[in-house]
C-alpha cells in the first residue's frame, strides 16, 4: 500500500502554462494535485522577455512574471508544488509510480506537461542573449523586431515558415543554412524565395553572436562550411536579431516504451482530448503539440487534461486520497 504522505489523486509532471493551468483546474475540483516542476520551472516562457500575445495583459508581461503568477494561482487553490524532477515513471500498474531524487510517489492519475525544448546552437552568447535579440520563436517575438534586419538559422519547413512570418515586421530576413540546398519542402522553399524581403546565405554556420543585453544583437560571426564542416574562414555579418529555427525536441524520453509517441517524439493523444493510450494518463502542452506551441494553446490543453482527469476519477469511483504533507 502507498505511503499516504506520498500518494495523490493527480500528479502533474512539469510546469509551464499547461501544467499550471491543469493544476488550477484540478485543485478547484478538490483533487489536491501535486506538481513536479522539473528542471525548468515555468517552462520555455521563463527565458522569454515580453509576452504580448497572452490575453488579459494589454501592456504585455514578462514571461517569468506570467509563470510566477500562474504558480501562485495554482498554490492559492492548494496545489502542492515541488521543486523536483521526475526521473522514472511506471505506468504499467495502478496507482502509477513516479520516482525523483527524493523518493517514490504514487498517483491515481498522471498529467504530463513536460513541454518541448527548442534545439539551440549551443553557443554561450546564445544563452546569454536569449530574450535580448536572440529568440527561438518568431511567432512569439517577431513583433519586437519591427523595422529591423534579422537573421534566421535553419533550412527546414519551420525555418521557411518563420522567415516568411518575420517579413511582416522586419525590413529584411536573412536565412543562414549550413549546406548548399535547403531541407524544406519545395513549396515552402518557393514561397520563401519569392519573398523579396528574404535573402539566403548558404554553406555558413553561426560561430558566435556579438552584442549585449542592453543594446541587443549587433552582428554574427559566420564560419564558412563545406559539406557541413568548417573551412576555418570566418566573417562578421551585421544583423539586429537572430532567430534559431533548427527544430524542437519534446521532453518525452521519460515515457518511451510506455506511451505511444510519434516519429519525432511527441505524445500521441486521442484527437480533441488529452487522453493517451493508458487510461488515467493525460498529456497536454508542447509535449503533445508539435503544431501550435503557444502559451495560450498550452494553457487550454492543460484545462482539458484536468477535466479529463476529473472525469476519469469519477468514472473509477475513486475515494479522495489523502493529500501529501
Amino acid at each position: 500500500m502507498s505511503n499516504p504522505q506520498t500518494h495523490t489523486q493527480v500528479a502533474i509532471i512539469g510546469s509551464g502554462p499547461a501544467g499550471y493551468t491543469a493544476a488550477i483546474y484540478a485543485a478547484r475540483a478538490n483533487l489536491s494535485p501535486v506538481m513536479f516542476q522539473g528542471l525548468q520551472p515555468g517552462g520555455q516562457l521563463t527565458i522569454t522577455t515580453d509576452v504580448e500575445n497572452f490575453p488579459g495583459f494589454p501592456e504585455g508581461i514578462l514571461g517569468p512574471d506570467l509563470m510566477e503568477m500562474m504558480k501562485k494561482q495554482a498554490e492559492r487553490f492548494e496545489t502542492k508544488v515541488l521543486f523536483e524532477t521526475v526521473n522514472e515513471v511506471d505506468l504499467s500498474a495502478r496507482p502509477f509510480t513516479l520516482k525523483t531524487d527524493n523518493g517514490a510517489y504514487t498517483a491515481d492519475t498522471v498529467i504530463i506537461s513536460t513541454g518541448a525544448s527548442a534545439k539551440l546552437l549551443g553557443l554561450e552568447a546564445e544563452k546569454r542573449l536569449m530574450g535580448h535579440g536572440v529568440s527561438a520563436c518568431a511567432t512569439c517575438d517577431g513583433f519586437f523586431f519591427r523595422g529591423k534586419q534579422v537573421a534566421i538559422v535553419g533550412g527546414g519547413d519551420s525555418a521557411m515558415e518563420e522567415a516568411n512570418f518575420l517579413t511582416r515586421f522586419c525590413d529584411k530576413v536573412t536565412v543562414i543554412h549550413r549546406r548548399e540546398t535547403l531541407r524544406a519542402s519545395k513549396i515552402m522553399q518557393e514561397r520563401a524565395m519569392a519573398n523579396p524581403k528574404i535573402e539566403f546565405v548558404y554553406n555558413a554556420g553561426v560561430k558566435d553572436i556579438l552584442g549585449d543585453k542592453e543594446s541587443g544583437v549587433r552582428a554574427l560571426v559566420l564560419e564558412t562550411l563545406k559539406d557541413g564542416k568548417p573551412t576555418g574562414e570566418t566573417r562578421e555579418f551585421e544583423t539586429q536579431g537572430l532567430f534559431v529555427a533548427i527544430g524542437h525536441e519534446p521532453n518525452t524520453k521519460l515515457f518511451q516504451g510506455q506511451l505511444d509517441l510519434d516519429p519525432t517524439g511527441y505524445i500521441i493523444v486521442t484527437p480533441g482530448t488529452s487522453l493517451t493510450k493508458i487510461p488515467g494518463v493525460f498529456a497536454c502542452g508542447d509535449a503533445q503539440d508539435h503544431r501550435y506551441r503557444q502559451a495560450i494553446t498550452a494553457a487550454g490543453s492543460g484545462c482539458m487534461a484536468a477535466m479529463d482527469a476529473e472525469k476519469y476519477l469519477e468514472s473509477q469511483a475513486h475515494t479522495k486520497a489523502p493529500a501529501m504533507a
